[in-house]
């Protein structure tokens, strides 16, 4: 007798686990890679101030916490502060660690910004307003991922060079 042309029940069984397998081996490589980039930059999280621990010039402004994340192939770095007067501050950035320049918004002195990875736990940064730079310096988070130290150099308001380190914990 000749095999019937209608689908054997079996057989859709195996396709929808077949199809399930993938979607579910394409999800979990998804994971693994979003896991994989978090853990290879230890920069990635949000790091809070530890003023005593920090060398900062008074009546400068100083950021509180910075949050930086990846979002999709990017980096955003979130900063929250306050400035010579104590007022709050915040400023956003969204680029790569690739040393070119992107825009940033919400810091007035400063339109475009630019992070440099130098290995896996220091950075390098410029910021600049109008093609000038006006703040540099290096962040490099401790081997075991728990701090993050900012050196910071630069001009303030008046023409006066500065110089601060900021250490932050993470959270």
């Amino acid at each position: 007798m000749p095999c019937s042309q209608k689908s054997h029940p079996f057989l859709t069984l195996e396709a929808t686990l077949k199809t399930r397998s993938v979607v579910l081996s394409v999800l979990t490589l998804v994971v693994g890679v979003t896991v994989c980039f978090a853990a290879a930059n230890p920069n990635l999280g949000t790091w809070k101030l530890n003023e005593a621990k920090s060398k900062l010039n008074p009546g400068l402004p100083k950021n509180l916490t910075a949050v930086i994340q990846a979002v999709g192939d990017n980096i955003k770095v979130t900063l929250d502060g306050v400035d010579g007067q104590g007022k709050p501050t915040h400023s956003e950035w969204t680029g790569k660690f690739d040393g070119k320049d992107y825009p940033v918004t919400g810091d007035p002195t400063s339109d475009m910004r630019s992070y440099k990875t130098i290995d896996d736990h220091t950075l390098e940064f410029a910021a600049k307003k109008s093609g000038q730079v006006t703040i540099s310096g290096k962040a490099v988070v401790s081997p075991d991922g728990k701090t993050r130290t900012v050196t910071v150099n630069g001009t303030d308001a008046t023409g006066k060079q500065v110089t601060a380190t900021s250490v932050y914990d993470k959270q």
